[in-house]
């Protein structure tokens, strides 16, 4: 087992100032790291039956498709308003200044699907909230959430206790 912390790269004031970003491409880099990454989220979700994989715009389509595949799930994107072509849902959520959009294809989850929701990072925790919303709103099982990188000192766990929360690295 590779320590996947040392594919992480930690660059200062971007975006802004005092912000301490972490950056995931490294990892993204190197074979090993994905496919370790790969490999300890299947073990995180275990035997699971899971029926879709539900990747947040943008980075949540990187691994989400790769945990379908292993999965012999489908892949729903989950995006931002105006990026998919047929009818959709939306939910609208807060940010810290001001608000923004998620929307899901009508037809890409079926009720009492069961659904990992993935995305790369756990910040704030609010879009990905909005996400389970748009889920749930279908009438699907959300089986877990979970994310690559979990920046634990924002608290975006709280936001999510209602359902299972895995992380492979927190900081």
């Amino acid at each position: 087992m590779i320590d996947l912390n040392k594919y992480i790269r930690e660059i200062p004031n971007f975006p802004k100032e005092g912000i301490k970003y972490k950056d995931i491409t490294p990892l993204l880099q190197s074979p090993e790291a994905i496919k370790e990454s790969v490999a300890q989220f299947l073990e995180l979700i275990g035997d699971e039956k899971i029926d879709k994989v539900v990747g947040i715009e943008s980075r949540g389509f990187l691994f989400g498709m790769l945990l379908a595949e292993k999965l012999n799930a489908g892949f729903v994107p989950i995006r931002k308003p105006g990026k998919l072509p047929a009818e959709t849902y939306s939910e609208v959520y807060e940010l810290e200044y001001g608000k923004d959009t998620l929307e899901i294809h009508c037809d890409a989850i079926q009720k009492g699907e069961r659904i990992i929701l993935h995305d790369d990072v756990l910040a704030t925790g609010g879009t990905a909230r909005a996400a389970c919303d748009l889920v749930k709103k279908m009438g699907a099982e959300i089986v877990q959430c979970n994310f690559l990188v979990e920046l634990t000192f924002l608290n975006g766990r709280k936001k999510l206790n209602s359902y299972p929360v895995k992380s492979l690295l927190k900081y």
